[in-house]
């Protein structure tokens, strides 16, 4: 059983990372293994050529920044915990930029994301937070995740390296977070119930 988060902060060692550590340090302690990727700032936007669609490699196209990489461990996983700093209202660019890329490549086709356990946090210095809290839970929820939540939303204030520390109550939401994500993967993974199978669904537009 395992979890793997995506920290969508460009900074190394920053807030994020540190909520990232605390939900980390739970769900190791109930015997799930627990890998960050921090795909950092120079991760490339989808170019929404379909080419991971319409060939169903599960793969991006784009082989040069180390997304391929979060995709296979994603679709791999058990649990999948989003992380992301609060950048004017809503998530950094970057991580705009893998979530785009890995849910079109795991995804639109044959979903391969499907019942996995999800489960977001965000850092922020004022506001913002509410916000770029559901936009990675809505993310997740377009995917057929199970959404697994905190005693109280994902969102941890704190501007400068390591301020977030001194938002307890935030770092314990963090925390039980990740006692939670843990939780719901071993409920899965002793479940005798089969589960309801993937397919790809329609995709359609609205012009006629």
């Amino acid at each position: 059983m395992n979890i793997v988060a995506i920290n969508g902060s460009p900074r190394k060692n920053g807030n994020t990372a540190l909520c990232l550590e605390a939900a980390g340090r739970e769900i190791q302690a109930a015997g799930v293994e627990f890998r960050v990727f921090q795909p950092g700032a120079d991760v490339r936007p989808c170019m929404a050529c379909y080419h991971c669609l319409n060939t169903g490699s599960l793969r991006c196209i784009r082989n040069d920044d180390g997304v391929n990489d979060i995709i296979a461990a994603c679709i791999g996983a058990d649990g999948i915990l989003l992380a992301s700093p609060v950048y004017h209202g809503g998530i950094a660019g970057g991580m705009k930029c893998v979530l785009d890329r890995l849910m079109l490549a795991a995804g639109c086709g044959v979903n391969q994301l499907h019942h996995k356990v999800g489960g977001a946090l965000c850092t922020l210095r004022r506001s913002g937070g509410m916000e770029t809290y559901q936009q990675l839970l809505g993310t997740m929820d377009a995917m057929e995740m199970v959404l697994v939540t905190s005693d109280y939303w994902g969102a941890v204030h704190g501007a400068d390296r390591g301020e977030a520390l001194r938002d307890e109550e935030g770092m314990a939401v963090a925390a039980r977070l990740g006692r939670n994500m843990a939780w719901m993967v071993k409920v899965l993974h002793e479940t005798s119930l089969p589960a309801p199978p993937a397919a790809q669904r329609p995709m359609m537009n609205f012009i006629r």
